[in-house]
């Protein structure tokens, strides 16, 4: 949620897929990050698209979202939006983009220990409604989606 002095206004990520779908088709916004202070607040849109994603695919969801921001007229300061791809070792927050990596290498960290430890790296076994199976080291897992406060895939060169 992001804040002005006047008034509250909840900018979720619900928010900015929605402004994004308004204008832009078949693009889905994977991570919505906020840093920065009341001076200088900084958001990052990590966003991806079947077809792939383009500076001009960045630029125009970039030009969307600023300018529904400004709509808004929320900030009392200075934003800076910030508009990429996800990378690499992309993010995995929803059910579908744990199913999307099924047999990969995944990192995932817990809120709280899970089998003895709160760090798993390894393969993604399965994907349930409600938990994912990760295994490492030849060690099991079966951890609550809801358990979990990170998870990314992780890229291995060939």
């Amino acid at each position: 949620m992001f804040y002005s002095e006047e008034k509250a206004v909840a900018f979720s990520e619900a928010w900015f897929q929605q402004v994004i779908d308004q204008e832009v088709e078949g693009v889905e916004l994977v991570l919505l990050e906020e840093a920065g202070g009341r001076r200088q607040k900084v958001i990052r849109l990590y966003i991806d698209h079947p077809d792939g994603v383009t500076h001009e695919l960045c630029s125009l969801v970039s030009g969307v979202v600023g300018r529904a921001l400004d709509a808004a007229d929320t900030f009392d300061a200075a934003y800076t939006l910030e508009v990429s791809s996800p990378g690499l070792e992309r993010p995995l927050r929803k059910r579908s983009h744990f199913e999307a990596q099924l047999g990969k290498k995944v990192y995932v960290k817990t809120r709280a220990a899970v089998g003895g430890s709160k760090v798993w790296q390894g393969l993604l076994l399965e994907v349930g409604a409600a938990d994912i199976v990760v295994e490492e080291a030849g060690r099991k897992a079966k951890i609550p989606l809801e358990g979990i406060s990170s998870a990314h895939l992780i890229y291995e060169f060939k």
